[in-house]
């Protein structure tokens, strides 16, 4: 694919990153010479230093013949525009970065009148995330596939958990329920497990399943399933206004604790099923006096990344179920993984997640029958949800016999609408919908799981 990005910063340097790795033509456009250079040289891809809502900009960039514009730009306004330029000038598709909370009630408006093919809000998107973690306060992660009748859920293994120490074929036999281990990271390490891989505490494994299956098996396993009943929030900005919109929704109680008094007031105002309290969330006498150690669980979600580890090591200690801390700068990775806190999310390569997903499945056209993607584990590896066609060559063929790729594992299959963990004899028919788990990125087809 021909794909023009304009705007250089955190989003745009990430899908620039992953979008040259599998086989696209990039060319990324920003007004900052430097960045454009530095980025275009690491990449191996085009740059041009200009702004990208202007025609000629644009046309040079090659819009003309591409096939699809990214608009990830600080400015709302300029990335709607760069994709009104773009839609005028070519029969490209097109994705626009849209951060302001009054456009996002507009947004199937502008999406439907400006003919976008997507608008995503990193705020809203880090919100839903985090509403979900909140949800099942177990997890490290949740990613969904099939519209939500498969999920893929990532715990850690607790320290004295019954699953230390045992075989895979051995906890499949312990919990009859349908699910599938498919992935585990061990110190950093993926590995995609077959039955004699044996566990051990500290582990965080991906387990796919359906999300009442799940509730069985964390029981089973002595963990928490039930949702948090309250949280506390520290920082108020815009993940903040949509996170509590969307508790409140799940009956979960909602503290803020926000220093500025004027934001105070603008969320008292717009949330007023949340207890709102101006103060410094910094100060751990002052969340005391808060009562921090009553809550289920605890969201740092303040501008600054130290400020909000700093916090999360705090309330491990005193919150009795979940942990959530908003990360921005991905520099911090080794460190945060160092400390062991409990779910991270970084709203920047969600977004970007988002798009890449957007990209591969836009690939149909040309053979491609991706309908979900989500990058695991530090982009270690990758899950993906194909769509199986007619004319597939791995239809009517026991999995047995499937000489697959090293590194990979068909983790589960829907079919007519009903989740089913696959054995060696199973066979994929047309219609039904694949979920892969695998350590090799970029695979465009469900063919691509064969070894060649």
């Amino acid at each position: 694919m021909q794909i023009v990005i304009v705007g250089c910063g955190k989003v745009g340097t990430a899908l620039a990153r992953s979008l040259s790795q599998e086989d696209n033509n990039i060319c990324i456009v920003d007004v900052k010479s430097d960045v454009v250079h530095q980025l275009a040289t690491e990449n191996d891809i085009m740059g041009l230093v200009g702004n990208g809502a202007s025609y000629s900009v644009l046309k040079e960039a090659g819009i003309e013949t591409a096939d699809l514009l990214i608009a990830v730009t600080e400015s709302d306004e300029l990335n709607l525009l760069c994709c009104v330029i773009a839609r005028k000038a070519s029969k490209c598709q097109t994705i626009a970065r849209v951060r302001n909370p009054m456009y996002s009630q507009e947004k199937r408006f502008l999406q439907r009148e400006l003919g976008l093919s997507m608008i995503i809000n990193p705020e809203q998107t880090a919100a839903a995330e985090i509403a979900s973690l909140l949800g099942f306060p177990s997890a490290l992660g949740i990613d969904s596939f099939a519209g939500g009748k498969v999920e893929m859920i990532r715990f850690r293994i607790p320290a004295e958990s019954k699953l230390n120490d045992m075989a895979l074929k051995d906890v499949n036999a312990m919990i009859k329920c349908d699910f599938l281990v498919c992935a585990v990271d061990r110190a950093g390490q993926v590995e995609i497990p077959g039955g004699n891989f044996v566990l051990k505490s500290g582990d965080v494994i991906s387990l796919v399943t359906s999300r009442k299956s799940a509730k069985f098996f964390f029981e089973k396993i002595d963990m928490n399933t039930n949702r948090a009943r309250n949280t506390m929030i520290v920082g108020g900005g815009k993940i903040t206004l949509y996170l509590a919109k969307m508790l409140d929704n799940l009956g979960i109680a909602v503290k803020i604790i926000e220093k500025n008094p004027d934001r105070c007031r603008e969320l008292s105002e717009e949330l007023p099923s949340a207890t709102v309290v101006n103060g410094d969330g910094s100060d751990e006498a002052f969340l005391r006096e808060e009562r921090l150690d009553t809550m289920d669980s605890f969201v740092a979600l303040t501008n600054l990344d130290e400020e909000n580890i700093l916090l999360a090591l705090l309330a491990k200690k005193k919150v009795s179920r979940k942990v959530v801390t908003k990360i921005n700068r991905e520099q911090l990775n080794e460190v945060i993984h160092n400390l062991e806190l409990d779910s991270v999310v970084y709203p920047k390569l969600l977004t970007a997640q988002k798009i890449l997903r957007y990209s591969r499945a836009t690939k149909n056209s040309i053979g491609s029958n991706v309908k979900t993607l989500y990058r695991l584990y530090d982009d270690k590896a990758e899950a993906l949800e194909f769509a199986i066609t007619e004319n597939s060559k791995i239809t009517g063929i026991p999995l047995r016999q499937m000489k697959l790729k090293k590194g990979l594992l068909i983790s589960a299959i829907t079919r007519n609408d009903k989740l089913l963990i696959p054995d060696g004899q199973t066979e994929i028919l047309p219609g039904d919908s694949m979920i892969v788990v695998t350590t090799h990125l970029g695979l465009q087809d469900a063919q691509n799981i064969l070894a060649e």
